[in-house]
């Protein structure tokens, strides 16, 4: 295990953990969180030793094999597939050493790098490579293509495949999303539920971080605190802490107040049944956070819209790509993505784009916003539309060397200054900070200005592509409470499915060329890209002759049929009271490993408790997967 004793860690004169104790048990899934600047990158440094501790005691394993994504972008010519192959170190290794086997022409070595090969699985390197590349996105025909032929996203793709195809014990992820479209973020989420090592991941995806963590690590004020469960677990468990702590919690009811009131309100509002659904599961999470919500160091608002057409946008019978590259010469052909688009907003809606990498959504906003003239049809806009677009490029777009308030200058320069620095205080750029260059912000310090500069011009549609990409967790958030109680219509793109659950009432799916209503929520846009995977990779099986049956033959196929649904369902009865058996336990062993006097005890104690808690998890999702394909095999 993974154990810290009275640990101090510095970055300058900065003191970021400060006597710090906490353990991370063998196999344990661990969401690290903490606001920007807390610490957690730090800690990350720590774990793989490009950082020390200042005072007390670290201690990890010496045996554990650790994997990390490499935050360089890599600069090669070798092929993506082959790229991706060295990230298997024991594998490139042991290749290293039949080489030098050979050239000493020493058999008895040779022999035994072969062996050794064959058990690290040299065989199946390139389709398990394949296998990562093709899941994160790439298409079959890039598997050779050399990895600087790709942009710098797509190279960061290439890196975290090749971290997860480095066989580990510990696997450290920090924002592994971040360049991530809703599908490949799909497909990690499933192959990190089947990695066994111990995991500890940063991210500001809290759908993601629910879905793939089992314990949840606070860094706040130089301690951390760890508490049993995912991110929504931990929000309920520190709103507990908070409303008990907080000697100023009546100061916060009036924002707390709002808060229930815009989650009552939503209850209410959402219009599919599919959809009403879906939200409302959202909804009941943020229940009895508000607590949580109301200590956020800051909340903002998109000002309301001058005015609000009915009709705002139409697409009709539209084609929409990209012309040709005259440096191509005359023989390049246009790019047509999309085909007989029919697409329009109305006051109020509130769309999310779905649809594969790759699909068309960015090229289908650009097409609204008027950026890509279409090759056909017509795009019909009223006179009073006012459009609000970030893009994916915005937060790059921002001039170097200009402050904030610079830039707002530059929209309104004949605007009093105080008034500029109001409105930018509302988006936390108050006093000096509207003078300092952007060159010294974060990413998400870049993105909330590029937000605001929009929300200055007043739109009544907001077209927002990949808009969270730079955004922390507790940015995201605002955000979200801000588009929520947005008065216009808004056209949203975005991997991070809390916020489209939250804000959207509807989604479009763009694919195969195709723009079309989707009638379901976001847990069915999952099971549908499934299908589609499966049903690509399915292979045509030869026909089977009908072979006529007799009464008696279908009689005791009946029979068999009834005791075999009589089985299953007892099956069923067994699988779900051994369930909550195992739930009542894992309770119990949450309760006592996040209890501090645990950490005084033996760590022999700790180290089975831990043990346990690991074997019950993997116990249950076992049952939890047969429990799934007995009640399909029945329902079917």
């Amino acid at each position: 295990m993974i154990t810290l004793k009275n640990v101090t860690l510095r970055r300058s004169a900065k003191v970021l953990l400060n006597g710090v104790n906490a353990t991370i048990n063998p196999g344990e899934k661990v969401g690290l969180v903490g606001r920007n600047g807390a610490g957690k990158s730090s800690l990350f440094a720590l774990f793989n030793g490009s950082l020390h501790e200042d005072g007390g005691d670290f201690y990890i394993p010496a045996q554990w094999r650790m994997a990390q994504v490499a935050q360089n972008m890599p600069e090669t010519d070798e092929s993506a597939t082959d790229f991706v192959v060295t990230g298997d170190t024991r594998l490139v290794e042991l290749r290293a050493q039949l080489v030098q086997a050979e050239a000493e022409d020493d058999g008895m070595a040779i022999a035994h790098a072969y062996t050794d090969l064959a058990d690290a699985g040299d065989h199946d390197a390139i389709p398990r490579a394949q296998a990562l590349i093709l899941g994160l996105g790439f298409k079959v025909s890039e598997l050779d293509k050399p990895v600087n032929s790709f942009s710098g996203g797509w190279r960061m793709r290439l890196q975290l495949a090749r971290a997860l195809m480095c066989p580990s014990d510990l696997l450290l992820l920090d924002e592994p999303t971040n360049h991530l479209d809703l599908d490949a973020l799909v497909w990690l989420e499933a192959w990190l539920k089947r990695y066994e090592g111990t995991m500890i991941v940063i991210s500001h995806d809290r759908e993601f971080l629910d879905a793939v963590t089992n314990v949840t690590m606070h860094i706040d004020n130089a301690q951390i605190t760890r508490y049993g469960g995912n991110y929504s677990k931990f929000e309920d468990l520190r709103a507990q802490q908070l409303e008990l702590q907080q000697a100023s919690f009546a100061k916060q009811q009036e924002k707390i107040a709002h808060l229930k009131k815009f989650i009552d309100r939503f209850k209410a509002k959402a219009s599919k049944a599919k959809q009403a659904q879906s939200r409302l599961k959202r909804l009941e999470k943020l229940s009895g956070t508000e607590a949580v919500r109301a200590e956020r160091p800051f909340s903002f608002q998109f000002p309301v819209p001058g005015r609000l057409p009915d009709s705002m946008l139409q697409l009709e019978d539209i084609v929409a790509g990209y012309p040709a590259d005259p440096a191509a010469g005359s023989g390049e052909a246009a790019h047509i993505v999309l085909s007989d688009v029919r697409f329009s907003i109305e006051a109020g809606e509130r769309i999310g784009l779905l649809g594969p990498n790759g699909a068309g959504k960015s090229t289908l906003v650009k097409t609204l916003v008027g950026e890509l003239e279409p090759f056909g049809g017509e795009r019909k806009s009223h006179k009073d539309l006012k459009i609000g677009y970030f893009a994916q490029h915005t937060v790059e777009s921002l001039r170097e060397g200009a402050s904030p308030l610079d830039h707002l200058l530059d929209k309104a320069p004949g605007v009093a200054t105080q008034v500029m620095r109001d409105f930018l205080g509302t988006w936390n750029f108050a006093g000096d900070r509207a003078f300092e260059s952007v060159d010294g912000f974060s990413g998400g310090e870049r993105a909330r200005l590029a937000l605001a500069l929009i929300a200055w011009d007043k739109p009544n549609l907001l077209l927002l592509d990949e808009p969270t990409n730079h955004l922390d967790l507790d940015m995201r958030e605002a955000l979200a409470d801000a588009l929520a109680d947005f008065d216009g219509a808004l056209v949203l793109v975005s991997h991070d499915r809390h916020l489209l659950g939250m804000v959207c009432d509807s989604f479009w799916r763009v694919a195969d060329g195709e723009v079309a209503p989707f009638d379901g929520d976001l847990d069915d846009y999952a099971r549908w890209l499934k299908t589609r995977t499966a049903a690509s990779k399915k292979v045509a099986k030869p026909a089977v002759a009908r072979v006529d049956v007799s009464p008696e033959e279908r009689r005791r196929q009946a029979v068999a049929q009834r005791e075999n649904e009589k089985t299953a369902r007892q099956r069923v009865k067994k699988i779900e009271t051994r369930t909550a058996t195992i739930d009542t336990e894992l309770v119990a062993l949450e309760t006592q490993l996040a209890d501090p006097a645990t950490y005084n005890g033996p760590t022999s104690e700790m180290m089975r408790l831990g043990q346990r808690q690991t074997e019950l998890r993997r116990e249950k999702e076992a049952l939890e997967t047969e429990w799934l394909a007995l009640v399909e095999l029945l329902e079917a």
